[in-house]
C-alpha cells in the first residue's frame, strides 16, 4: 500500500473517532428540526429567546434556558408540566406574538414540548420534577365576594401596579422589568381576554396561586388563603363581565334632543350614556415607515349622538400615564433608527427618551415591584409598598404628548372603494380630525397620504378631554353639515377610523396605534313603527289574491260562453242520410 493510501486511511478512521464522541455527547432531540422551523425565529436556536424577531416583540419570547415559565399548574419558581406546556404551544397566548398552533397533532406538540425541555438542564433533575398544586373548583360568584375582594386588592398593594380601577396605569406600571430586564407591562385587569394565562375564573385564581415566573407578578399562595384568592378573582371579573372583547365593526349614532355642549368633560359624557358602544381593536402601524411594533392600547371604545344640527364622538381608551406635556402632530416626522422595532431604544437627554415607554431609568416615576424570593408575596399587607392612592403621572420634561384623531373620507365613497387606511391617498384624500392632548384643541387636517398632510384652516371641529385612573376621554363635536368633509344625515353609513399616540412610548407621526376602516351609522330620529309595513303588505298580499281570483274567474265565464250546452245539436249541423 503507497504511503499516500495509508494517510488517508489513518485521517479517515480518526474523523470518525472524533465524530463519535460528539454525537455521543449530543443526541438529537426528536422535535428539534421541527422546533428550528416553528420557533426558533423568535426564541432563538439555542432557545435563548435571541431570535431574530426578538427586538420587535413585546414582551420579549421566552428565554428557555433560564427554566422560568409564566402558565403552570405548579408552585411558585418550580417547572411546569409537560402538560403545562402542550397547553400553551396548542392554544397560544393572547395578545403577544405567541400563536395558537392548533393544527399541529399531539405527537408533534409533544416534540416540541421535548425539544424545549431539552435548553434548561433542570428538567434532566430528579429534584426538581414539577409537582402541580391543586386548583379547586370555583365556588358560585357572588357581589359580596367581590367587595371583599375589593379590600384584599387595595391591602396588598396591587394599585401599585395594576392601578386604582385595574387599568394598568399603577404608579410602578412605566418601570416594571421581568428577569432579564426587559420592560414589561402589567395586566389591564379590565380586559380579562388579554390575559396570558387565560379568562376564566379557575385561570385567574391558578395566577394568584402559582404566580408567574421571571415577572414582578408573585404567587400569593402563602400570603392569602385560598378564600380572599377567590375574593380577589371576583374582584377582577366585577370589573368588567366580558371574556371576549366583542369588537365591532359598526358605531351607531344615536339621536338626541340635548344640545352637545363642551363646556364640562363630566356633564358632556352623560348625553353619550344612553348611546350604544362600540368596541374596535387598535393594532401598530407597521406597513409604512414609522412603525409602532407594540404599541400601548389594543382597543378603543366610541359613542356618538347627533342633533338637530351637530354630530358628537366619544372616544375613550385606556393608556399607564396622561402625557401632557410635550407635543404632537400626525406628520411629525420619525428617525429611521426608530423604525428598527427595538423595545430599548437609547435615551435622549431630558426628552423622555430612555426605555421602551420613555423613562429615563435613573429617574423612574415610581419604585418598581420588589422581586421576592421565588416570586412569592412575602406578606397580605401591600406587598408592593406603594401608598394606595397612587396613580401614574407624566413624566418631566417628556417630549411628546398623547393624542388621537377621527379619519373620515373627505368625500362619501360612491362604490365600495374608500380611501387609504394609512392617511388616505391621492384619488381618495381623508378628513383628519386630530387633537394633541396636551393642548386639547382639536385640529383637522386633510390627507393625500401619511407625506402629505395639511392643516385645515378653520374651526369646524372643537373637542374636550380628560384623564382619570388610566383612562383618556375625548369628545369631538362637529356640524352635521361643515365647510368641508362628509355631511352627515340619517340612514346614511359613512367610513370611519381611529388612531391612538402614546407620548410616553415616543409615538408621533405615522408611529401609532390604529384601526381599520370600520362604520359609522346615523340612526333615524324615531325608529318606524313596525305595524304599518305589516299592515301594507297584508293589503297588498290580500289585492292582489281579490285580482288572481277575479280574472280567474271571468276566464272561466269566457270559456263558459263559448262551449256548446249539453245535450243540443248546432243548428248547422248536416246530417247524412242514408238510402
Amino acid at each position: 500500500m503507497s504511503p499516500r493510501k495509508i494517510c488517508v486511511l489513518l485521517a479517515s478512521t480518526l474523523s470518525v473517532a472524533l465524530a463519535a464522541p460528539a454525537a455521543a455527547q449530543t443526541p438529537k432531540v426528536p422535535g428539534s428540526p421541527l422546533y428550528q422551523k416553528l420557533c426558533s425565529q423568535c426564541h432563538g436556536e439555542k432557545g435563548d429567546g435571541l431570535g431574530l424577531a426578538a427586538p420587535r416583540l413585546l414582551p420579549r419570547p421566552r428565554d428557555f434556558t433560564a427554566g422560568k415559565f409564566k402558565i403552570r399548574h405548579t408552585p411558585s419558581g418550580a417547572l411546569p408540566t409537560d402538560e403545562d406546556l402542550e397547553h400553551v404551544i396548542r392554544e397560544g397566548m393572547p395578545y403577544t406574538s405567541m400563536p395558537a398552533w392548533k393544527h399541529l397533532s399531539d405527537g408533534q406538540i409533544k416534540e416540541l414540548v421535548a425539544a424545549v425541555k431539552s435548553f434548561s438542564p433542570d428538567f434532566a433533575n430528579p429534584e426538581k420534577k414539577p409537582k402541580p398544586v391543586a386548583i379547586p373548583k370555583a365556588p358560585a360568584f357572588s357581589q359580596e365576594s367581590a367587595k371583599k375582594g375589593k379590600e384584599v386588592y387595595a391591602r396588598i398593594g396591587c394599585p401599585a401596579c395594576h392601578g386604582q380601577l385595574g387599568r394598568g396605569d399603577g404608579t410602578s406600571a412605566l418601570t416594571l422589568k421581568d428577569d432579564w430586564d426587559h420592560p414589561i407591562r402589567p395586566a389591564d385587569l379590565t380586559k380579562r381576554w388579554t390575559f396570558r394565562g387565560g379568562p376564566t375564573r379557575e385561570d385567574i385564581y391558578r395566577t394568584f396561586t402559582t404566580g408567574v415566573n421571571g415577572t414582578p407578578m408573585p404567587s400569593f399562595a402563602e400570603s392569602l388563603s385560598a378564600a380572599e384568592r377567590w375574593q380577589l378573582v371576583d374582584y377582577i371579573v366585577s370589573l368588567d363581565p366580558r371574556d371576549e372583547p366583542g369588537y365591532a365593526e359598526l358605531v351607531q349614532v344615536q339621536w338626541t334632543t340635548d344640545e352637545i355642549a363642551l363646556d364640562d368633560l363630566a356633564k358632556a359624557k352623560k348625553l353619550f350614556a344612553s348611546a350604544r358602544p362600540a368596541y374596535f381593536p387598535v393594532i401598530g402601524q407597521i406597513t409604512e415607515p414609522g412603525r409602532a411594533f407594540h404599541p400601548s392600547a389594543n382597543g378603543v371604545t366610541v359613542r356618538a349622538v347627533y342633533s338637530s344640527s351637530e354630530i358628537g364622538f366619544l372616544v375613550t381608551w385606556h393608556d399607564m400615564r396622561a402625557d401632557t406635556t410635550g407635543h404632537n402632530a400626525p406628520d411629525l416626522a420619525v428617525p429611521p433608527e426608530e423604525d428598527q422595532g427595538d423595545v430599548t431604544p437609547a435615551a435622549s437627554s431630558n426628552k423622555g427618551g430612555g426605555g421602551v415607554f420613555g423613562e429615563e431609568e435613573e429617574t423612574p416615576s415610581g419604585p418598581s415591584a420588589p422581586a421576592a424570593p421565588a416570586n412569592t408575596a412575602s406578606s397580605a399587607d401591600n406587598v408592593f409598598g406603594e401608598e394606595e392612592g397612587a396613580t401614574a403621572t407624566a413624566a418631566p420634561g417628556a417630549e411628546f404628548s398623547d393624542a388621537v384623531a377621527i379619519q373620515l373620507p373627505n368625500q362619501l365613497p360612491s362604490g365600495p372603494r374608500k380611501p387609504y387606511f394609512i392617511f388616505g391617498d391621492a384619488q381618495s384624500p381623508v378628513d383628519l380630525w386630530f387633537v394633541d392632548l396636551a393642548k386639547k384643541v382639536a385640529t383637522r387636517y386633510s390627507g393625500a397620504g401619511s407625506k402629505s398632510l395639511s392643516v385645515v384652516e378653520g374651526e369646524d371641529v372643537t373637542a374636550i378631554a380628560g384623564y382619570d385612573n388610566g383612562e383618556w376621554s375625548v369628545i369631538f363635536k362637529r356640524a352635521l353639515r361643515g365647510s368641508g368633509g362628509v355631511t352627515f344625515t340619517e340612514g346614511q353609513y359613512v367610513p370611519i377610523a381611529f388612531s391612538l399616540w402614546d407620548g410616553a412610548q415616543r409615538e408621533r407621526g405615522n408611529k401609532r396605534g390604529l384601526t381599520r376602516w370600520m362604520y359609522l351609522y346615523t340612526m333615524p330620529k324615531e325608529t318606524p313603527s313596525a305595524l304599518w309595513p305589516m299592515l301594507r303588505a297584508v293589503l297588498a298580499v290580500l289585492a292582489v289574491e281579490i285580482l288572481l281570483i277575479v280574472w280567474v274567474r271571468r276566464r272561466h265565464a269566457l270559456k263558459s260562453q263559448d262551449r256548446p250546452s249539453q245535450g243540443t245539436e248546432p243548428q248547422d249541423r248536416k246530417v247524412p242520410v242514408h238510402v
